[in-house]
């Protein structure tokens, strides 16, 4: 809603277009690791959605140097990425296909795995070490009518209505430094269970978030003005704004990730080579939950503001969302400690092994946050199916996946010894006249192999 929400939504259509930059400028066809995180080499990468993937890996060390990943969609736009790779030039307002709903939504991430690495600690248990900068962003429940009007501009006598209920918006930017532990707990002939634990120092830079239960109105395209009914909260931390934030004051926080893999270990000869063990396992589940725990920031302003009244919609086109509310509506301000949650999720894992090296994968990943429960982001609920082939140098997987708030997903992506790419939809992007997200990754590792095993 208002311009500060029009600003914040184009950053991220923005770093969408750069994203598609990358697919059009280097040939890579790369998103969020989604695929990779199924690899039995996926190393460090396999910590992030399961501590107890730290242990029992074809690695004595895995070295990440630098990864990065991004993703960013709506079910309000579409548009054709292969018109856009072809043209080298995109409008979003004459080239980008609407569709406005009571609820849209809008959301985003950037994740940066910075300097990170896993080693094996005896023959029963592992660490790793990981560096993260994370980037968040939700807008959830906007009436689509009322963002294409400030989006576009109001126009002299269209008149319009919109009704928004729990309509709210969080973004937060922080780093963490996690502490993994993983180690067996239970082999038989046919059995194995694992388990992992990781332990989360948070550095939040900062956030800002609106919130309002119920905003509806209308506006008159004959007074140019609008009308709304409802309440509404904004606040941000200090020094956090989103179009110019300063991270001088870092505020910390703790959070933890937990993990368990059930292995079934029947023994398979498979075209093995002399010098390696069969595959370890015919088929595999895995349940984890992560970011479980928060971020408090002191000295937070928040206003809540009862949002009934009139304003001149010129308003909006010269002034951010805080200054329309000022100076329009009654506020109560209070400043003290804000809570911001981290994106709670459970992940789900299946895997089977089809044979000779080819396996086909099952992630499924659930927010356990609701975007009502507080000042909160939350991830989209997603379900992949990823079929894929891979040996200790290489391995390649295409990743089918469904996604909330919007449409069948295909993708591709590479692990070639040090070097991982991909991409959740990049096929599906090049398909469809109306792609509604955009994802990337790549990264760069020092990946060192047991001695024996593994083929």
């Amino acid at each position: 809603m208002i311009r500060k929400y029009n600003k914040v939504i184009n950053a991220f259509h923005l770093f969408g277009l750069a994203i598609i930059g990358v697919f059009s400028h280097s040939h890579l066809n790369a998103q969020s690791y989604v695929g990779n995180v199924m690899d039995n080499y996926a190393g460090v990468h396999g910590v992030i959605v399961n501590p107890a993937n730290v242990f029992d890996s074809p690695f004595s060390s895995d070295i990440n140097l630098v990864s990065a990943s991004g993703f960013v969609g709506s079910d309000f736009i579409g548009m054709s990425i292969s018109d856009l790779i072809s043209n080298g030039e995109f409008d979003f307002d004459t080239d980008a296909e609407r569709y406005p709903l009571s609820n849209n939504h809008f959301f985003g991430n950037v994740d940066v795995l910075g300097p990170s690495f896993m080693l094996n600690v005896g023959e029963k248990q592992s660490i790793a070490l990981t560096t993260r900068v994370r980037g968040l962003f939700n807008l959830n429940n906007i009436d689509g009518n009322l963002y294409e009007r400030i989006s576009d501009g109001f126009e002299i006598g269209n008149d319009f209505n919109f009704d928004s209920n729990n309509l709210n918006t969080t973004i937060h930017v922080f780093s963490e430094i996690g502490l993994t532990y993983g180690r067996e707990i239970l082999k038989t002939k046919d059995q194995f269970i694992k388990g992992g634990v990781t332990f989360k120092y948070l550095m939040g830079a900062g956030g800002l978030f609106v919130d309002s239960p119920e905003l509806s109105g209308n506006y008159n395209g004959t007074t140019n003005f609008l009308s709304t009914q409802g309440s509404l909260a904004y606040g941000s931390t200090p020094g956090f704004e989103s179009d110019s934030p300063e991270f001088s004051d870092l505020q910390s926080g703790f959070g933890v990730d937990l993990g368990l893999v059930y292995e079934f270990r029947k023994r398979i000869i498979d075209d093995n080579v002399q010098g390696t063990i069969p595959q370890q396992y015919k088929f595999k589940v895995a349940l984890a939950i992560t970011d479980i725990g928060s971020i408090n920031y002191k000295d937070t302003e928040r206003t809540d503001y009862d949002a009934t009244g009139n304003v001149n919609a010129l308003e909006f086109e010269t002034k951010d969302l805080d200054e329309v509310l000022e100076d329009n509506y009654t506020g109560t301000t209070t400043t003290g400690e804000q809570k911001i949650l981290l994106p709670t999720a459970m992940q789900i894992m299946a895997d089977y092994y089809v044979g000779h090296k080819w396996y086909v994968g099952l992630h499924t990943s659930l927010s356990m946050r609701k975007s009502t429960s507080g000042i909160v982001n939350n991830i989209i609920n997603t379900a992949t199916l990823a079929p894929r082939w891979e040996s200790k140098w290489v391995s390649v997987y295409s990743p089918i996946g469904i996604r909330q708030y919007g449409d069948l997903a295909w993708g591709l992506g590479f692990r070639l010894g040090p070097l991982t790419f991909g991409s959740g939809s990049v096929l599906t992007n090049l398909i469809s006249e109306n792609s509604k997200n955009a994802d990337v990754y790549v990264g760069l590792k020092i990946p060192l192999y047991k001695k024996i095993n593994y083929n």
